[in-house]
């Protein structure tokens, strides 16, 4: 098998303690990676304790707190070097119109999927840009590039939380650090299930809604979150070595751009 360049690496993964972000951390411990593994949920991170103590540590983190993300940054990379790799996976969902979105569900929805991706990845860009090598990977959504219903807040944070990692993996190229984005859609994750109404949930996802102007799914089928897990462990690996400021469209065409 032809080596990723992943092993013997250190991993910080937010959004760990379940979903998306629990499948990361499992995969990289797999390609021999060590992982960091952060949450605010920190029950969650209990289910990371199958995965060998010596390689993956869990702290609990809100990414909306600059020092806290800064605090954990600085500890582990005294205590336990430094760290190479980052997944911003951390996210909140809001399915309110515009005319029903308060203020403080806005400020909350930006404060975890775009102000934590800021804050992460500066906290991380700082030390990498010292070593000159890195990779990052921010997961946004298909929603920030396409209008969604009911979606306004959550489009718009990571729309922003896209555009800003573009933004710094323009900044970081010259010192040999890539960042990109994956973008997926819907998944069978607890933050689409728990839209559904009933047992037809899923069905209706794939077939698209005329009333939403939601495309549905050419596949056929719900991404799992071991389907987003391979793309951002793929960027993350030397195979992906000239590959930066990139938006992976994964959502089995459900956008109808790549």
């Amino acid at each position: 098998m032809r080596p990723t360049g992943l092993e013997g690496k250190t991993a910080l993964v937010t959004g760990a303690g379940g979903g998306i972000g629990q499948v990361v951390a499992r995969l990289l411990v797999e390609e021999g990676a060590n992982v960091l593994a952060t949450d605010f949920d920190v029950e969650g991170l209990a289910a990371l304790a199958d995965l060998p103590a010596d390689r993956v540590t869990t702290a609990a983190l809100d990414v909306r707190d600059s020092s806290a993300v800064d605090a954990l940054v600085e500890a582990h990379e005294r205590d336990a070097g430094p760290i190479d790799l980052g997944v911003s996976v951390a996210g909140i969902l809001s399915t309110d119109l515009v005319t029903e979105t308060s203020d403080a569900t806005w400020r909350n929805v930006f404060a975890v999927n775009s102000d934590g991706v800021f804050h992460v990845m500066r906290a991380l860009a700082k030390r990498m840009k010292e070593r000159r090598r890195g990779a990052l990977v921010t997961v946004s959504s298909n929603a920030a590039g396409i209008p969604r219903h009911a979606m306004a807040a959550y489009a718009a944070s990571k729309a922003a939380a896209t555009m800003f990692t573009r933004c710094l993996g323009l900044e970081l190229a010259p010192f040999g650090i890539r960042c990109n984005i994956v973008a997926p859609g819907s998944t069978l994750t607890p933050m689409q299930t728990g839209m559904w109404a009933d047992e037809t949930g899923a069905e209706k996802v794939i077939a698209g809604s005329l009333e939403a102007f939601k495309s549905g799914i050419p596949l056929g089928k719900l991404a799992t979150p071991q389907d987003i897990a391979e793309a951002v462990v793929f960027l993350l690996s030397d195979r992906a070595g000239h590959i930066t400021m990139s938006d992976l469209y994964v959502d089995g065409g459900a956008t109808l751009r790549g």
